[in-house]
């Protein structure tokens, strides 16, 4: 079986996923961009894998806005995105909260109906390693 372990930025909450990723997705519906301040989320699915809550568990909150299925768990004391299990039984973690390097590549851009319009032609910014001087 497969394990994946995971922490917050202040390192508080700890956990571990034992088993599969169905899909890994880059979600642009508007609700993922006000959560992330960014472009997309980028969420990793699983039906089957299991989350257990190593240390910190008593920090981990969760917010669910009404009349949607939208649902982010975050760390009370750093705000980092941290997994949530759905009411379908749906575990969802977002990519950027684990530790373990995850070796699959995203399965699909998704609502892109929503996608933000700066976020096009990217491949054309410039990059650096660092902060720019």
């Amino acid at each position: 079986m497969t394990h994946y372990f995971g922490s917050c930025l202040c390192g508080n909450a700890k956990f571990e996923v034992q088993g599969h990723f169905d899909g890994f997705y880059l979600c642009h519906c508007k609700y993922c961009q006000k959560d992330t301040g960014s472009a997309h989320a980028a969420n990793l699915l699983s039906k089957s894998a299991k989350l257990t809550w190593l240390a910190g568990s008593d920090s981990v909150t969760t917010f669910t806005l009404a009349g949607t299925r939208h649902k982010k768990s975050f760390c009370k004391v750093c705000g980092s995105a941290l997994p949530s299990t759905h009411d379908t039984g749906l575990l969802v973690i977002p990519a950027g909260c684990l530790d373990t390097e995850v070796s699959i590549s995203p399965t699909a851009h998704i609502f892109t109906s929503s996608k933000a319009v700066w976020d096009e032609g990217l491949g054309d910014v410039p990059e650096f390693e660092g902060l720019p001087e």
